[in-house]
């Protein structure tokens, strides 16, 4: 069960999607409940293809019909299952209010942001509905911290990547502005640091007066963040790229000296649990610089694959930078290096561990 699904966007639905994948090729028998969220024909195109089934939830005008149709839907897998995992907030409420009335073994992973709420009524929400899980898998340690008042073990299992999907074969050559150019992927928020970033830029300039940042994502609040560069006077070094496809973002990686997350929590304490996008990058030798406080600490072998910093430190940042482009093909080896220890290959393993 999961709040989240390619082939829209969203960690939540990589990793639950990866997850299904390589359970149902250790000969699982697999079925996954999620929202439709997207054009129902996209998403029906993407199921029909899988090694598994999946059983979307109807997006309704009457979002309480929806409701009932995740309780009725998820209560009916429960009762087909030998085993049940729940991920992302919705799908941890679901599955611990239908556990009420029909039992089975359950795991929740936590990411990040769902056990993060400020509102005191939905964390005691998501904190009773822990409760009723046997067994909870937290993506990084920052994650595990979260809930360490909940008394309970927590597994640390890393968010994994499918390094096959990674490799540059017919990728075709792009060239970025800038020397060096950073990058970020990922939805343009808050939480993905983007603005933090720009906010370093012009005292970044005067050790790199060539420097230039490239956004890469679901462009949500660009524009609030390119009038914040054009405040700074920074705006002809900021590039907005929207959303892209595979063979783009690739080369755009590929073309990249430096890729940036340094995530911030947002007000409603939305937070990086972990850090995906910076394990794409490292698949194809791109180094990173990553914050410090949040699940990226899992995500980056700090001074090998790239560096973790304070994301308000910019001498932490300048530095990190010169290191990276000073020394390319050592830090372009071992970003690779490490990488390899998040193959799926790998994760699952630490997964079947806890199941039947």
């Amino acid at each position: 069960m999961t709040s989240e699904f390619p082939p829209q966007p969203g960690g939540i639905g990589n990793h639950a999607y990866h997850l299904a994948l390589y359970l149902s090729k250790n000969d699982y028998e697999v079925t996954v409940i999620a929202d439709q969220r997207g054009v129902k024909q996209e998403e029906s195109e993407f199921d029909v293809c899988l090694p598994f089934v999946v059983n979307r939830i109807a997006l309704r005008h009457l979002r309480l019909r929806m409701y009932v149709h995740r309780i009725i839907k998820t209560y009916n897998g429960l009762k087909g299952s030998d085993f049940v995992i729940a991920t992302g907030k919705f799908a941890l409420w679901n599955v611990a209010f239908c556990s009420l009335f029909y039992k089975r073994p359950k795991m929740a992973v936590i990411h990040g942001t769902e056990v993060n709420f400020k509102l005191t009524i939905l964390k005691k929400t998501i904190d009773l509905s822990l409760k009723r899980f046997e067994t909870i898998v937290a993506v990084s340690h920052y994650t595990k911290q979260l809930v360490a008042h909940l008394k309970r073990d927590v597994h640390v299992i890393p968010n994994g990547i499918d390094i096959s999907k990674w490799q540059i074969d017919n990728v075709s050559k792009v060239s970025l502005k800038g020397s060096p150019a950073l990058t970020t992927v990922g939805r343009v928020s808050s939480r993905k640091g983007q603005l933090q970033v720009i906010r370093l830029l012009p005292e970044l300039k005067n050790q790199f007066p060539d420097i230039h940042y490239h956004c890469i994502g679901i462009p949500t609040e660009a524009e609030a963040f390119l009038s914040q560069a054009k405040v700074l006077g920074v705006d002809a070094n900021v590039t907005f790229h929207g959303a892209v496809d595979d063979a783009t973002l690739k080369a755009s990686l590929l073309a990249t000296d430096v890729f940036v997350m340094l995530s911030t929590e947002s007000e409603a304490g939305d937070v990086e649990g972990f850090g995906i996008a910076i394990l794409e990058a490292n698949a194809l030798g791109i180094p990173s610089i990553g914050s410090k406080g949040c699940g990226i600490e899992d995500a980056i072998n700090d001074g090998v694959s790239g560096f973790l910093v304070d994301a308000q430190d910019v001498a932490a940042v300048r530095t990190s930078i010169s290191a990276i482009i000073n020394h390319p093909q050592k830090f372009k080896t071992q970003a690779k290096h490490w990488v390899q220890q998040h193959s799926w290959d790998h994760i699952i393993k630490q997964y079947l561990i806890h199941l039947p």
